[in-house]
């Protein structure tokens, strides 16, 4: 993902676009999008939920340690569940849907990363990174996908964490909130490195 700053410390277009959006507030609150965000425990999922929400959007932040999900406005419904896990992918989904609503945004921001080369990699790191980096963004996108073909705006995001490392979680939850809201239509399959300012 790519953000900019322009010289004088004001966000640069991109980042203005997100701002942008109109904001949903009071009771229409309720019948704002659906965004589900995997890993909100995390601190860049943590800060993508609080972004979202900030914009309207209602979020259930998502992850699989209950002692992550502290610190949400009132406004974010936490939920435990380990998303590498499928059935209790498709089960969290399908609860939400049936409780909130069918989701409108996927955010997986899951990942992890053990420092390595091809010649070091064991034999328990290699499951364990295929676990945690593609099995919940696999689990999750098969949950999700039924109910997303269902909406009339569907978003699916999952930021690479081991290059969104370089900037600010807020800075890459704002770019993340500009490409599940509706200014970014045009934008789809694209790949947005994120390397700070």
């Amino acid at each position: 993902m790519t953000t900019f700053h322009l010289p004088d410390g004001k966000p640069g277009r991109l980042a203005r676009l997100y701002w942008d959006v109109p904001k949903v507030q009071g009771d229409d609150a309720m019948s704002a999008k659906m965004a589900i965000v995997a890993g909100a425990g995390g601190a860049l999922g943590h800060a993508t939920a609080v972004t979202l929400a900030a914009a309207g959007f209602t979020v259930v932040a998502v992850d699989r340690s209950e002692r992550g999900l502290g610190g949400f406005p009132g406004s974010v419904r936490p939920e435990v569940a380990d998303a590498t896990d499928p059935a209790a992918a498709k089960r969290l989904v399908d609860r939400q849907a049936g409780e909130v609503g069918p989701p409108d945004v996927l955010v997986n921001t899951i990942g992890a990363f053990r420092p390595g080369d091809a010649l070091t990699t064991t034999a328990g790191t290699l499951p364990l990174m295929i676990d945690v980096n593609l099995g919940p963004a696999l689990w999750l996108s098969q949950a999700v996908a039924p109910q997303l073909l269902d909406t009339p705006a569907n978003r699916a995001t999952f930021p690479a964490g081991v290059m969104a490392r370089a900037a600010a979680p807020e800075a890459i939850a704002g770019v993340i909130a500009f490409l599940v809201s509706d200014a970014a239509a045009p934008v789809s399959g694209a790949i947005l490195p994120a390397y700070g300012a």
